[in-house]
């Protein structure tokens, strides 16, 4: 479960990046984070994983209170949430398969266990027969795959993606759909941030709305609502 207790953001020069937000997520729920540019999305994104703490309030992932976390505890929780990033941020020179298990590497799994899951892991996201192969030799909707493997190779509890589907064609942005709806199902719990209407309005799913830091709108089965945010 994900639990924002009144929380406010404020960077330098008193910049606030959230005020005041409160929201529960479920387990097993997908949930749309939507806004403008400069709305709050990315500190909600950053609070998730630690990197920022915020200036009040208490952001709770899984039972534990992340912002109460010493730095070393930090990659604990990191196992338990995976990301997927719009910019994919691969290793270039390490091939598919070796992307993925640096993500294993990185909480010292042991090497039996990265042989025996990131094979099942890329054919999750078909990509079994990629494993070899290196990022500039993918397609976009290819690399997002790996990115989304990555995530998931930990097994975490929530996946948080930051605009998985933003340097993709259509075609490509609604396979990756696809698959992370799958995940889903699964059981993972996921929270996209998204600028694309047609996917959260194809998706029939709950949409926080994020605008100046404050929650405008949470709504179950929402769409989009591009005319708020044009």
């Amino acid at each position: 479960m994900i639990e924002f207790r009144d929380v406010t953001v404020i960077y330098d020069n008193d910049i606030i990046g959230l005020e005041n937000v409160s929201f529960k997520i479920a387990d097993g729920e997908f949930v749309f984070l939507v806004g403008k540019t400069g709305a709050g999305k990315s500190s909600a994104v950053k609070l998730l994983t630690g990197e920022v703490k915020p200036y009040a309030g208490d952001v709770i992932v899984n039972g534990i209170t992340v912002n109460r976390l010493k730095k070393k505890k930090l990659p604990y929780l990191r196992r338990s949430v995976g990301v997927v990033f719009q910019d994919f941020r691969l290793l270039p020179n390490k091939t598919v398969y070796e992307n993925v298990a640096f993500a294993m590497e990185v909480v010292r799994a042991k090497k039996r266990e990265i042989r025996r899951k990131v094979p099942t892991i890329l054919s999750l996201v078909g990509l079994s027969d990629r494993a070899k192969n290196y990022p500039n030799e993918l397609s976009g909707g290819e690399q997002q795959r790996v990115c989304i493997a990555r995530a998931l190779v930990n097994s975490p509890a929530i996946v948080v993606a930051d605009e998985p589907t933003g340097n993709l064609d259509m075609e490509t942005a609604e396979e990756i759909m696809k698959l992370l709806m799958e995940i889903n199902r699964m059981g993972t719990t996921i929270v996209m941030v998204t600028h694309s209407s047609k996917i959260v309005d194809d998706a029939h799913r709950r949409v926080i709305q994020l605008e100046s830091g404050v929650v405008v709108r949470d709504e179950m089965e929402g769409g989009y609502n591009s005319d708020v945010l044009v």
